[in-house]
């Protein structure tokens, strides 16, 4: 931990457990420190910002940073956004662990988006920006190879929010609780589910899935 020394202690004694959960998802130990640094800044942001409901750092290790890894393996290489990002997640935790991915993190609510840049800021997180609007907003139409989403509306509305981002062959990452069948039924037209899976993540009960979204191909 030598390389965030002035870790909290409740943060810091998570160590172990985090990981635990990097092993399980085949990741570097190594990267333990960075998680941890982001954890400790949401936990310290959280009492004032009300970045999120969770608020016990035993939960946020599960609940918020391996949730976020859950999807790493799906993830293309190239440019990510992630919409609705509120604390910075699954960005945030995919950047720290991903350096060579560029990822944007589009936030409309202002304090949100301020404690994002402090994160940026104080972990050196070269590859990643910060959008302080709305995805509907963003005006780099067709740039990215990927879009994130998570606990941020319907299909049909993160497709109408952030469609438009993706390039031709882009993916679009949604990622949900239950399997969300009636999503499904009504997808915009030229959409199509290519695949999904049920999301294992170490500390996590309850269900959890990944949908990946493409256009349909003529």
């Amino acid at each position: 931990m030598s390389s965030f020394p002035d870790l909290p202690g409740p943060i810091s004694e998570l160590a172990p457990r985090l990981r635990d959960g990097l092993r399980a998802f085949g990741l570097d130990e190594a990267l333990v420190p960075s998680l941890l640094a982001y954890l400790a800044l949401l936990q310290k942001w959280n009492g004032a910002y009300n970045l999120t409901a969770v608020r016990d750092p035993q939960q946020m290790l599960g609940l918020h940073l391996l949730d976020s890894l859950s999807i790493l393996a799906d993830v293309p290489k190239g440019d990510l956004i992630d919409i609705g990002s509120g604390a910075g997640l699954p960005g945030i935790p995919l950047a720290i662990v991903r350096p060579q991915l560029a990822v944007s993190l589009v936030e409309p609510v202002g304090k949100k988006a301020r404690f994002l840049r402090e994160v940026v800021r104080q972990l050196k997180l070269a590859n990643v920006r910060v959008f302080d609007c709305r995805a509907e907003q963003v005006d780099e139409p067709g740039r990215y190879d990927c879009l994130s989403a998570r606990a941020l509306g319907s299909l049909a509305q993160l497709i109408a929010f952030g469609g438009h981002l993706l390039k031709p062959d882009g993916r679009l990452l949604a990622m949900k609780g239950q399997w969300p069948a009636d999503e499904l039924a009504v997808l915009p037209t030229g959409w199509v589910l290519e695949r999904s899976r049920r999301l294992e993540v170490p500390e996590v009960e309850g269900e959890r899935h990944l949908l990946v979204l493409k256009r349909e191909t003529a």
